[in-house]
């Protein structure tokens, strides 16, 4: 028998991503087998970045309004790293576009980091996450984002957003990872 037998699938709603709820049959550790129904949503996986000048001490960060985090808790706007969905392209090339889009900074040579799973108990989506230099002189348009995005450019030093994360301002895990990355990377030590 197999570790993992999917029994069912049914979809209960196919929006901005695909909801489904799925029964499935599994060898426990133990060796037992148990019968379950799981929903999860995918939708789609997706690029994560942190920019960073190592001139100014600065990382390039991104304020937008997240509907889930205002019903969870009320708060009109994150502070974020630069993502978005893949939509079939290649994760590095998608992040290049996404990060002049939402910022206006024509990056170059993303480094790539990992891979990672931020809510692997619901969500089906993976996130590769990069770092890359950037500099005042790579700001080539308006950034903003679309036409129906919101999006604020913030550009603090790295202390300041480290200590945004300590005093709750930042708490998106996809930017605290990079940030803390980034950190223990020392590519901006002294700065």
């Amino acid at each position: 028998m197999p570790a993992i037998t999917i029994l069912d699938r049914a979809i209960r709603s196919r929006g901005f991503g695909l909801l489904q709820e799925i029964a499935f049959r599994r060898r426990r550790f133990d060796g037992q087998t148990q019968q379950l129904r799981h929903e999860v949503y995918d939708i789609g996986d997706a690029a994560a970045i942190l920019p960073y000048d190592p001139a100014r001490g600065c990382v390039l960060l991104v304020r937008q309004f997240r509907l889930p985090v205002y019903l969870a808790c009320g708060r009109e706007a994150m502070i974020e790293a630069c993502a978005g969905k893949l939509e079939g392209m290649d994760a590095a090339r998608r992040i290049v576009l996404e990060v002049e889009e939402e910022t206006g900074f024509a990056i170059k040579e993303p480094q790539f980091l990992f891979e990672a799973f931020m809510s692997p108990g619901a969500v089906g989506e993976r996130l590769y996450l990069y770092l890359a230099r950037y500099s005042q002189a790579d700001h080539t348009g308006p950034g903003g984002g679309l036409t129906n995005e919101d999006i604020k450019v913030l550009e603090p030093r790295l202390d300041a957003a480290l200590e945004m994360i300590e005093s709750g301002e930042i708490i998106d895990a996809k930017t605290i990872i990079l940030l803390q990355t980034l950190e223990l990377s020392g590519l901006l030590a002294g700065k």
